[in-house]
């Protein structure tokens, strides 16, 4: 793929979130879930833990952070949200495919440091792209959302 058809690829897909949060602005519910606070490493290297938030982590997931594209809605792999032809054949051919984030048996990922590398720096043949302006806050709510969407009983790992 050429740098300008990726810039363009990666324009659309942040319009494309940006219509997704005006139209839940707008009135678009998701189902309550547990907003119980525990404690969420966050990237590597910051040495501090931050105390992160379920529901600010499922905003984040389902929203700014663009992970319900290719992982599904509230981490559902088959409610992705309606794409453009050329987006989800791009998601197709990602080698390896996103993951269930469901599923913890089969998740490649089992510390909250390697997550968190993965969302700061991106998958290197294709899948997240890199999020370096994501907070810290932002990170450590996004790492107790998919604790709690695995049901993980360790949240800190």
């Amino acid at each position: 793929m050429v740098a300008g058809e990726r810039k363009r690829l990666l324009l659309r897909f942040l319009l494309l979130v940006n219509v997704l949060l005006l139209a839940g602005w707008s009135g678009w519910h998701f189902p309550a879930v547990s907003v119980e606070k525990v404690w969420a490493e966050p990237s590597p290297g910051s040495g501090a833990k931050l105390k992160g938030t379920v529901a600010r982590g499922r905003e984040i997931f389902n929203g700014t952070g663009g992970c319900y594209v290719c992982h599904g809605i509230d981490g559902y792999t088959g409610r992705t949200p309606r794409l453009e032809p050329h987006v989800t054949r791009f998601i197709a051919q990602l080698d390896p495919p996103p993951p269930d984030l469901r599923n913890p048996a089969g998740l490649r990922l089992k510390t909250n440091q390697e997550r968190s590398r993965l969302i700061r720096e991106g998958h290197p043949r294709g899948g997240p792209e890199p999020t370096p302006a994501m907070t810290e806050q932002d990170l450590a709510d996004v790492l107790l959302y998919l604790a709690f969407i695995r049901k993980d009983p360790n949240p800190e790992q």
